[in-house]
């Protein structure tokens, strides 16, 4: 499948990036270059190949969630630049 520069620039339009003529065609020979390799893949032969999204088994690797001893509060807030009372100061970010 051949990708146009009408394509690129669309593309290009919904990821807002702004393209210079030389990039839109150097992308474009690339994509057209990807999808001629996708034809190539949906060309094989995949009956009685069960679906995957990963090729090895994963496993969780976070650890337990395990009750554990918190910090003071006063220790939490003993760097902090600007506490107000028991609180963390941030700058507003709504108006």
């Amino acid at each position: 499948m051949k990708i146009t520069s009408e394509e690129t620039k669309h593309i290009a339009q919904l990821s807002k990036l702004s393209l210079s003529e030389e990039e839109i065609d150097i992308f474009t020979n690339q994509l057209s270059t990807i999808m001629e390799y996708m034809e190539q893949l949906n060309g094989l032969d995949t009956e009685g190949i069960d679906p995957t999204s990963h090729v090895i088994p994963l496993q969780n690797v976070m650890r337990d969630d395990e009750l554990a001893p918190s910090l003071h509060q006063d220790d939490a807030l003993k760097n902090a630049p600007e506490p107000i009372r028991r609180f963390y100061r941030v700058p507003r970010i709504i108006e």
